[in-house]
C-alpha cells in the first residue's frame, strides 16, 4: 500500500507494509526514506543516533523480526521518540511532528529560523539579512 509521511524537514511517499489502526508498517528501505533511519544491532538508527528496542512486548510493537525481513512501525519509534502523531489510514496519510524536546531546545537559543519573503514589489528578503537589527513582522491570515 502506498502511504505518505509528513516529516518536520517534507513529506515522503512510500511502500508501506501495513497499516494497522493508526500504525504504519515499513520496511528498511522505507523506513531509510523516513528521516534515515535504519535497523543496526544496537538499535534503530539515524547517523550518531541510536534508539535502542525496548526487550519483550514494548519492543515488538517497534520492531517485528518474525518474517522474512524485518519490519518497523513508524508511528511507535515516533511516539517512543516523544514526537506527536496524527493518523488518516483511510487516506493513507500519516503526519509526524516535531519532538517538544527538540522544539523547546531551539527555544532556549531565543534564534528565529531563517526564511524568505518577498516584499510588496516581490523583492525577497531573508530575516537573517536584519540580523543585529530590530525587526517588525506582520502577519495576518483570514482565519
Amino acid at each position: 500500500m502506498r502511504a505518505t509521511v509528513l516529516l518536520p524537514g517534507g513529506s515522503v511517499v512510500v511502500e508501506a507494509i501495513g497499516a494497522e489502526g493508526e500504525d504504519l508498517w515499513l520496511d528498511p528501505p522505507a523506513l531509510a526514506r523516513c528521516g534515515g533511519w535504519e535497523i543496526k544491532p544496537e538499535g534503530l538508527c539515524r547517523g550518531a543516533l541510536c534508539v535502542p528496542v525496548p526487550p519483550g512486548q514494548a519492543g515488538q510493537a517497534l520492531v517485528d523480526a518474525g518474517g522474512a525481513e524485518p519490519r518497523v512501525n513508524l508511528t511507535a519509534l515516533a511516539r517512543h521518540m516523544g514526537q506527536p502523531v496524527a493518523a488518516s489510514p483511510e487516506h493513507a496519510v500519516w503526519s509526524i511532528g516535531e519532538a517538544a524536546k527538540d522544539a523547546a531546545d531551539r527555544l532556549l537559543s531565543l534564534e528565529a529560523p531563517d526564511f524568505t519573503l518577498p516584499d510588496m514589489d516581490g523583492k525577497p528578503y531573508s530575516l537573517s539579512s536584519f540580523r543585529g537589527r530590530k525587526v517588525f513582522l506582520l502577519a495576518w491570515a483570514s482565519w
